[in-house]
Formats: C-alpha cells, structure tokens, sequence
C-alpha cells in the first residue's frame, strides 16, 4: 500500500488542493473495489491513471492532470528500462549519445550531428527543461505518446517529450549560419516546448528523423488533357505516400457531353476522373494508418456542378459516387448576390472547354467584375450550350449535401483574388484539404517528350513547365498559452514561427519536384493561430460580447505586423522571395486594401518597399486538430463544442474539456452549437482584414436551422469578406477533420 500511497500523492503533486477537491484519499477511496492483493506496481499506476481519468469532469477538471503526471511517469519508467538507464534524473542526459544512438539506428537524420558538434550537443543540452514534461493534459501526452514520439521497430518508444522538441529545434535551425545556429535552435525550442506555439503535424512528427516530409498539404491545378489529370494523379499518389493531404482544382477539365477532337458527346466530364482520385486515396494509403485525404474543387458555374454537388450524398445513382474525398465549391459573389437578391433567376452552367474554344479566354481566369462581363458574354453566346437552373435549387442542392455530409466546402473566389499580395503572378482558382491556403495556381504544362542519345543508350526525356504546384507550410501560435497583451512575448513568438516556417521550404523533402519549384519561387508560409475561444475566456470575454469585435481586430493587426515585420529582417539578412517585384507588397497596395495608414504601419511599409519580404504568403489558419490537443487548447478559430465530453480512441474512453476550466470562467466558455452563427462569420470578416489568406472556419447548425437560414450565412459570409467556409457541423453529424494540416 505503501507505493499506492506514493503514487498517489506523485499524481496530484503541483495540483491546487486548496478546496479539498484533488486529495489522494479521494483517489484512494476511489480505487478501493479496484485494487487487489500482489497486483504489480505497474498495475498499479495503471489503476490511478484510470481512476483520475473517471474523476474528470467539468467541475472537476485538474484530474486530466493528475492522469497526464503518471502517464510521463509511465513513460519514463518504460525508457528506462529500454535504454539501461538506472535513475530518473539521467534521463535527460547524454543528448549527444542519445542522438548519436538513434541515428545508428536508423531513427534520426544523419543531418543532425553533421551540422552540430558534440560541444553544441552539449551546450543545448542544458537547455532542456524536464518540467515542461507536466505541461500536458492527458489527451495531449496520450497523443505525444502514440503519434510523435520516436518508437523503435517494435513500437517501443524511445524519445522523450523535451528529447522530441530538441530534435525539431536542432533539425530547424540547420538554414541558419553557423554561429547563430545554437541560439536559434535554442529559441525554437523554448517556443514550442513551452506550448506556447506548434508547427504542424508533418513538422512534428517528421522533423529529425531520415525522411523528413515537413509540409502539410499540396494543392494542383489539374489541365484539361489525359497526359495533365493522369500527372496530377501521380502527383497525388506520391503525395499521399508521404502523408501529405492534397487540394485538386479540376475546374479547367471539360463537362460531360463535350466534344474531345471535335467528336461531339465524347467527353465523361468530371465526375469520372473525381472517382480516379477516390480511389487513389484509398490504394495509396498512409502506410496503413489511414487513407489519402484529397479535396476536389469545382465552379459553380461548371456543367458538371449538379452532380457534383450529389457525390458524397447517401441516395442517387452509386456509380457516381466518390465518398472518400471532400469536395469544395469556387462561388463569385455573383452567386451570393442573386441568392440574397433574385432567388428564383436562372444560374448558367457551361463547360470551360467550349467556352475557350468559342470565347479564345477561359472563364475561370477572372474574378470580380471582370468575371461578371465575362460570364453574361457567355451567357448570351447561343454557341455555348449551357445547362441552367434557378438559384434556389443549386442552394438546395448545396445546402442538402451540407447537412447530410458537412460538405461541400466554400470558396469566395472574389475576396480571395481582390485580396491576393501576389496577382501579378498569378490566379487563385480554389485552396487545399482544409480551406486556409489560398496562393497562386497554375496547371503545369506538360510538352513534347524527346528521346535523346547518352553513351550510346536512347533516353526519353519528359519537358514539363512546372507551372504553381502550392505547398503549405504552416505552424501556429497557441493563443491560449501566449500573453496575448504583452507586445514582447507576442512579436518574440510571432518572429520565432515565421523563422522556423521559411527554414522549413529550405530544410524539405520534396515528395514532387514541381512543389520544390513552386515553394522556392513564392516561399510561403501559413503562420496560424490554435487557442481563439482559450485567448478569449484568458481575457474574460464571451463571444457574443460586443467587445470582441475590436478585441479580434486587435489582436489579428498585431499578428500580421509582428508577421510582415519579421518576413522583413529575413529578407534584409537572406533577400526577398524570387516574385517580389510587381507585388502588392512592393507597391504598397497590400496596406492600401487593408486600411493600414498608422505610423508604426507606413514606417513598415516603407521597409517592405526598400528592403523586400521574405515571403510571398504570410498567415494561414489552420484547423489545429492534433497539435491544439497538445498544445491544451482550443481548435483553430472556433469555439469549444462542450466544457466537457468524452473522446473514444482505439477502444478507449479519455476526457477531454475546455482549456483551463474552472468556476471562475466556466460560463465564457459557450459552446458553437449555442451560439448565433451570424456572429461568428461576422467575427471571421473582422480577422479576414488582417490574415492575406484564409482561415479553416467551421458553421455549427442544430436541427432548428431553416434553409433559408443556412443560406443566410453564405450570404452574409461573402458580404463581409469570408474567403472560405470549411464543414458544416451539426449535431447529428460526423465529420473527420485533416490530420496533415493540423497545424
């Protein structure tokens, strides 16, 4: 009884026990029908661990800690034993025979002690902080535990949590000169260990290790030909191999019914090709962990659309069916206009092949009012054959699938294009799996192959353009955890990430060339933010408070300058990416569109014009799914869905609740079902102002939405300048969310 006494007590060490709440009698009483005589201590632990997690609840929520302590333990026990370690305090030394350990192994990168000495090893050592071990709830060290922490052949793990953010540190500061590769290794560590921002998941879990695929998500532009959807498949394929999700804008193949060779009828349209990607999702799988994760995008103007719009859908014909990937929408704020205004007017569906054929332009290469003139051009052109149905039933279709399947997702393909630094090069034509990456897209151009003569040997050799193939590279700040009111800490961890995500494009394994090519020439970045209902509850602020407003744009105006501030100094020290000039950023117009006139703003402006910005795209938010699991804080922009529930995960039960729950802020905490939803695409438009991409921004219905209000929300959402939309949730829904762009 003796060692349940200590553990028990180990458990709740660090724990308020002002209010009688966490005592270890309760623990122990609690575990009276559960412990039996010569259980081993191992069982033991097990045992509390178990119980604390059953003591979890909204009112007592400091359990999750207590469950998270013996866990660490458990793990510290288990590595140990693995390594030969005899005593606790050992277990963080040695980092260079640690490190030198796992690469023999196989495990990490040769990379690492290439560019580090044994003298740097050692001086970065002493940096560690061991007690950011107990930072974690449970759920986010069950996770560390199960998804990145390095494990030998036999799933054994063998890296520990502060081990784990090292070796990312170490492996992101390698771009850095040598004499300041240390300290900056030394700052990534100490932001992210202290959870006070994450990099994304690929990042995280790759990062240090031999194959090092460090970026989220991929987006292709698919061309209307066989040789271009059967490249952009491979493109895919290899992606997904890699764990990468990937964004398809299909936008530019030809609708069903148009001619191919000038063979009337000929062609299958996109559906065909959509259910290609389906099961390459599927075949290509994430070395058995789950399948390939692939968002289809279309126009709404496209002839296929209908169809479209019925693909994940549980009735209609199985045959064009395609429920294994997320499809996504591309609406000019035409569309919007005539559902708000004119609901019953005719909607004209063509295909883009016959508009260029016809026209000599294609369609989708426009925006704003340009696109409009365009549109009704072909609209009036007796030559194009259209399809055509009245707004309101396209909505129904839209918002039918919505409820049935969280999707389609919502593009607001104007905003996005109005808005877009780098429209000199380029045209944003839809985003990736996730709705928050919104960069320059172009199909890559595939030429006559040539065969060649090398050493007597015939070769062929395949000319590819390798056109805009996007790439994301993101991480995120932890609002929750970070001071969101002292400027110093904010624009120190701002700095840091922005430094970390332009060392990423450098430091990455390109599972395709043509992202190489792309990531290079732009260098883009999403620079999120996890923790947005935390950051608000810190703050004392409801989110329907009329405060927020300001306290949003606020708080995003000071993100995006502490961002292009930082892009600034880099581009001084190693130059501004390869399309600066032409750039909103160089022509000042970025700051224009956005209002930006302070001082503080224009002396900015003024160094972004001399001296250039490192990155082509800044900030991009992401759903943080994982990483906000470990972080302890709140997904993404969104508020909580409940102060408390329970998660089932591979068989097993583990509470979760709101960050930091107590009484003192447990009504700021409303939940996104109970919340207008008016408000929260009002909220999204204020931060739009600020973020030069998207955010992944959920809509959270109850069974007492009306169509015409689900419609309303679209509505509203390009009115105030929403660039995305991504699920649709409700209550009686299941929807899984990307875990590679949980950044």
């Amino acid at each position: 009884m003796s060692y349940l006494n200590n553990i028990c007590k180990a458990a709740l060490d660090g724990i308020d026990k002002n209010r009688g709440i966490y005592t270890e009698e309760k623990l122990i009483k609690a575990l009276k029908n559960i412990i039996r005589p010569n259980m081993t201590n191992e069982e033991i632990r097990d045992s509390v661990i178990q119980i604390a997690l059953e003591l979890t609840s909204d009112m007592e929520p400091d359990w999750q800690f207590a469950a998270a302590k013996l866990f660490v333990l458990k793990i510290y026990d288990n590595i140990k034993e693995k390594r030969g370690i005899l005593e606790e305090k050992k277990l963080y030394s040695n980092l260079y025979e640690f490190i030198l350990e796992l690469t023999e192994k196989g495990l990490y990168g040769k990379y690492i002690l290439e560019n580090y000495s044994k003298e740097e090893i050692l001086e970065l050592e002493k940096e560690i902080k061991p007690e950011r071990d107990f930072l974690f709830t449970y759920s986010g060290i069950n996770l560390l535990a199960s998804r990145y922490l390095i494990q030998d052949y036999d799933r054994s793990i063998l890296e520990l949590p502060q081990q784990m953010f090292m070796g990312i540190a170490m492996h992101l500061a390698i771009p850095e000169k040598k004499e300041i590769r240390v300290e900056w290794a030394k700052r990534f560590y100490n932001v992210l260990s202290s959870l006070k921002a994450t990099m994304a998941t690929p990042t995280m879990s790759n990062a240090r290790k031999p194959f090092y695929q460090l970026s989220s998500c991929f987006i292709d532009t698919v061309e209307d030909s066989l040789k271009g959807i059967y490249k952009s498949l491979d493109n895919f394929a290899e992606v997904s191999k890699f764990g990468g999700g990937m964004g398809i804008y299909i936008g530019k193949v030809r609708a069903s019914g148009s001619p191919i060779r000038g063979f009337k009828g000929a062609s299958g349209g996109v559906i065909p090709w959509i259910k290609l990607f389906n099961d390459t999702a599927i075949a290509v799988d994430q070395l058995g962990v789950r399948n390939g994760s692939v968002a289809i995008w279309l126009d709404i103007w496209h002839k296929d659309i209908p169809d479209f719009l019925q693909i994940k859908t549980n009735n209609g014909d199985d045959r064009k069916k395609a429920h294994d990937i997320f499809p996504g929408i591309c609406y000019p704020n035409l569309f919007w206009k005539l559902a708000e205004n004119d609901i019953d007017a005719n909607w004209y569906m063509m295909c883009p092949h016959e508009i260029k054929l016809i026209k000599g332009y294609s369609l989708e290469d426009y925006y704003g009012e340009e696109w409009e003139k365009k549109y009704y051009e072909c609209v009036e052109d007796d030559r194009i054959s259209k399809r055509v149905m009245p707004v309101k039933d396209i909505v129904r279709l839209i918002i039918k699938s919505a409820a049935e399947t969280g999707t389609p997702f919502a593009f607001f393909r104007d905003t996005v294009n109005k808005m877009n630094p780098n429209k000199h090069k380029g045209m944003i034509y839809s985003s990736n799996l996730c709705t928050e990456i919104m960069q320059n897209m172009s199909p890559m151009d595939i030429q006559q192959s040539e065969i060649i003569d090398e050493n007597g040997d015939k070769v062929i050799v395949e000319k590819i353009n390798a056109g805009d193939f996007v790439v994301c590279n993101l991480s995120s700040i932890v609002l929750g955890n970070v001071d969101i009111n002292n400027d110093e800490e904010l624009s120190y961890v701002v700095e840091t990430q922005i430094r970390a995500m332009d060392n990423v494009i450098d430091l990455n394994y390109y599972a395709v060339p043509f992202a190489e090519v792309t990531n290079k020439r732009y260098r883009s970045i999403g620079l999120g933010t996890s923790g947005y209902h935390h950051m608000l509850v810190n703050n004392m602020l409801h989110w329907t408070d009329e405060k927020h407003k300001d306290f949003a744009d606020k708080v995003y105006e000071k993100i995006n300058y502490y961002a292009i501030k930082a892009s600034n100094n880099i581009a001084k020290e190693k130059g501004a990416y390869s399309y600066f000039e032409g750039s909103d950023w160089e022509s000042g117009e970025y700051f224009d569109l956005r209002g930006y006139k302070s001082e503080a703003w224009n002396e900015l402006r003024e160094e972004v014009n001399k001296h250039g910005i490192r990155n082509g795209y800044l900030i991009a938010i992401a759903p943080n799914g994982s990483t906000a699991t470990i972080a302890g804080t709140s997904e993404g922009v969104d508020p909580v869905i409940l102060r408390f529930w329970l998660e089932e995960k591979k068989g097993s039960i583990i509470p979760k609740t709101a960050p930091n729950l107590n009484e003192r802020n447990y009504w700021y905490y409303n939940s996104a079902y109970n919340i207008d939803q008016k408000w929260s695409v009002q909220i999204n438009g204020i931060r739009q102002r600020h973020i030069d991409q998207g955010q992944s921004f959920n809509l959270y219905i109850t069974n007492n939405y009306t169509m015409r209000q689900i419609m309303n929300l679209y509505i509203e959402a390009c009115k105030v300048g929403v660039k995305s939309i991504y699920y649709v949730r409700s209550k009686s829904l299941s929807v899984s969310d990307c875990e590679s762009c949980s950044a």
